[in-house]
């Protein structure tokens, strides 16, 4: 696919937002006159360029596509359906697409199953089924019952437009509530199921439960949850900043919900509450982002309906779990990789926190803790592979659960009053298998496995480690056909995140094999930013130390190509959501690196980010250009502010014109700028996705049309 760039013919501009100027509105943006752009080559659909000039901190920035940030206009809608054909048009010729869709084909629709979770004497799951396109969720009485649909997706409508999102059964089992999402969006409505019967309640239909996750009482009567209006006056930037968290009783109005907490007043912060196993105590939440909690706590069985402060103001993650009067304190407190605390329910103030597992010295992460069949479960991450270890209440190690390989593990489904539990495993080339254990013995078996058409075998994954710019190692896993020479020969795929405390976890991943079964070779890159070893791993990737991910994602694929795996030619990068920035960055930075790029639902405009979808949310991660120190190391590497006349690599952006989460300005807004700059003779293609959200349209075969055009276009690209 060759591709001439856009030539822009625009009229003289003017600056008219001089100190002192009159503004027609209290915006720091200024209108200064239409310019009109030509396509004199019949190549991308034209682009009108508008520009404005965003006065920041004393800085003029120069926008000419902010008018493509309202998707309300006619003339956006257009500009979106104009490209959107264009690419599809390209990608529906590229001569790989149609096996590459059979292959999908025969890959994504398998029949797998999920490990089950047990509330009073019913277990809930869910399966896939191979000739449906939703995941079906089913419910038993007893292991061995008889199988019986709880919620089926795939006829909730026609064109599969419904999702559901969150289910929670009761701790009886006798009740389901969950969520329902239109067009796989993060926004959500709550119902309530009885579910001997599957009568859906009329009565207990909560809107606004995008952040909501139901803590039932004991006795099954009501849930806690986190509400959030819906009113249209409230700015979409500062909406989680009215959240509250309620009570519902089952049978009642939710409009008469009771108020819990009022709302948290600062779009910055989330908020939520858990109830304890034992029904008694009800701790209230309060994240600072990715990197710092506040809990309090609240005695049922007391007089007073005060929360108490349990730990409050401290740079800190905490997660508090109850057992027998006492409670079980995860937390990365002076502990980046994390430590179990114990303290009495009677005098639980943190002067008398007692550690019993403490920091592993051996570089291994506290994923996860949990208490399971009376004892303490934890799932490690050590060098970015799971372990699983049981201890007792007093933190003695009692074993190790043994894993089939090196490969990821998520913890257990299980209860802690209960012995039986279950966990699963995964690898690159091991698809999921399910194993059901008993904590007090430690036997293991298999309960359930997914059939994948691969062949294991004919693969290999290696770990290797590689030198970031300021010398930190990092490492990378590698995942290639047996017996591939390094002599740069190998087209090759680049993944990273590197954000938000995310760990890229060895999992198996089904759409990579097509890619690999043709000669190419995957990559994954463990930077910073991500969870992988610790808080502080984390916290060298945000905010004023955002470079450094860039840097070492650089550094992967110069170390691919210095190893000779590869070379600059057949180099692809990918990544999606705050990966999608990684990969922006990264192109904008060195766009001599890379062949292809592959750009899902991201964020680009790291100027402006926070004025739409959630990005008020992710403040504490970034920083806000609205903070003038800030700004200055925003607007360094914001790819969007970044482009330039530059030979960019070839680029397909992927997004979805639900996408509640990212506001989809940021690719429309991008792609525009780099078809109007790129000196290359490179694609650079918009694909949007119909009635879909962040994560996608929830439908097996959307997910393989969206994998056949991308790997269609790698394989084109990279000359496979």
């Amino acid at each position: 696919m060759n591709m001439n760039r856009i030539i822009t013919i625009a009229t003289l501009t003017f600056f008219v937002g001089c100190s002192g100027s009159s503004k027609p509105n209290p915006s720091n943006e200024d209108l200064i006159e239409k310019g009109a752009t030509m396509n004199t080559d019949n190549t991308f659909p034209p682009t009108e360029r508008i520009e404005v000039v965003d006065r920041i901190h004393g800085i003029s920035l120069s926008d000419h596509y902010q008018w493509l940030e309202n998707v309300e206009e006619e003339k956006v809608q257009t500009w979106m359906n104009d490209q959107d054909e264009y690419t599809r048009k390209e990608l529906a010729a590229l001569p790989n697409r149609d096996q590459l869709k059979k292959r999908f084909g025969e890959l994504y629709y398998v029949d797998s199953i999920t490990a089950p979770s047990k509330k009073g004497n019913r277990f809930f799951y869910s399966r896939r089924h191979a000739d449906k396109e939703k995941s079906v969720y089913y419910w038993r009485e007893g292991e061995e019952g008889e199988e019986k649909v709880l919620l089926d997706p795939n006829t909730m409508s026609k064109d599969g437009s419904i999702a559901v999102g969150r289910i929670s059964p009761s701790r009886d089992g006798k009740h389901l509530a969950y969520t329902l999402r239109v067009n796989a969006g993060d926004e959500s409505t709550m119902y309530v199921m009885e579910v001997e019967t599957g009568k859906v309640s009329d009565i207990d239909i909560i809107p606004g439960t995008k952040y909501a996750s139901p803590s039932w009482t004991e006795d099954g009567k009501g849930f806690y949850y986190t509400w959030l209006p819906l009113d249209p006056k409230i700015k979409t930037s500062e909406r989680s900043g009215y959240s509250e968290v309620r009570y519902h009783k089952l049978g009642t109005d939710p409009l008469k919900d009771k108020i819990i907490k009022e709302k948290i007043g600062d779009p910055k912060k989330f908020h939520g509450v858990d109830l304890s196993h034992d029904g008694r105590y009800l701790f209230y939440y309060v994240w600072h982002g990715w990197s710092a909690t506040d809990v309090y706590y609240r005695d049922l069985k007391s007089k007073s309906k005060d929360f108490k402060p349990l730990v409050v103001g401290k740079k800190a993650q905490y997660s508090v779990s109850v057992w027998k009067g006492d409670f079980y304190i995860s937390t990365n407190e002076n502990a980046p990789r994390w430590k179990v605390m114990k303290t009495s329910s009677k005098t639980p103030t943190h002067e008398n926190w007692k550690e019993i597992i403490p920091e592993f010295a051996d570089g291994s992460v506290i994923d996860n803790s949990q208490i399971v069949g009376g004892q303490l479960i934890l799932t490690l991450l050590s060098d970015v592979y799971s372990k699983l270890r049981v201890y007792d209440l007093a933190g003695k190690l009692i074993r190790d659960i043994e894993l089939p390989g090196i490969g990821v593990t998520y913890g257990m489904r299980g209860q802690p009053d209960n012995d039986d539990a279950y966990f699963s495993f995964q690898s690159f080339t091991v698809p999921s298998r399910i194993f059901k254990t008993k904590i007090s013995t430690g036997e293991v078996k298999l309960w359930a496995k997914v059939e994948v058409p691969i062949k294991p075998d004919d693969f290999q994954v290696e770990q290797i480690w590689f030198t970031s710019k300021d010398g930190t190692k990092v490492p990378m896993f590698v995942v290639t056909k047996k017996g591939i020479k390094k002599d740069g020969s190998t087209p090759f795929l680049l993944n990273g995140y590197g954000g938000f405390n995310v760990s890229l976890k060895p999992r198996f991943r089904s759409s990579i094999f097509p890619w690999l079964e043709a000669g190419g070779g995957y990559a994954i890159a463990n930077i910073r930013g991500g969870g992988e070893f610790g808080e502080a791993w984390h916290q060298a990737g945000m905010k004023e130390n955002k470079q450094n991910v860039f840097d070492d994602f650089i550094g992967a694929a110069e170390h691919l190509i210095k190893e000779g795996y590869t070379q600059s030619s057949k180099l692809a990068i990918s990544g999606g959501s705050n990966g999608g920035l990684l990969v922006g960055a990264a192109m904008t930075q060195r766009p001599d690196l890379f062949k292809a790029v592959i750009c899902s639902v991201p964020l680009l405009d790291m100027v402006r980010y926070h004025k739409f979808g959630s990005g008020m949310t992710w403040v504490s991660e970034y920083g806000s250009a609205d903070n003038a120190d800030e700004f200055k190391y925003i607007h360094a590497y914001s790819p969007y502010h970044n482009l330039k006349d530059e030979n960019y690599p070839s680029l397909l952006m992927l997004s979805a014109d639900n996408d509640d989460r990212v506001d989809p300005m940021h690719a429309r807004k991008f792609v525009a700028s780099v078809q109007h700059h790129t000196k290359s003779e490179q694609p650079v293609l918009l694909r949007i996705e119909k009635n879909a959200g962040h994560g996608g349209a929830d439908l097996i075969r959307e997910y393989i049309e969206r994998d056949a055009d991308t790997y269609a276009f790698l394989m084109s690209e990279l000359g496979m």
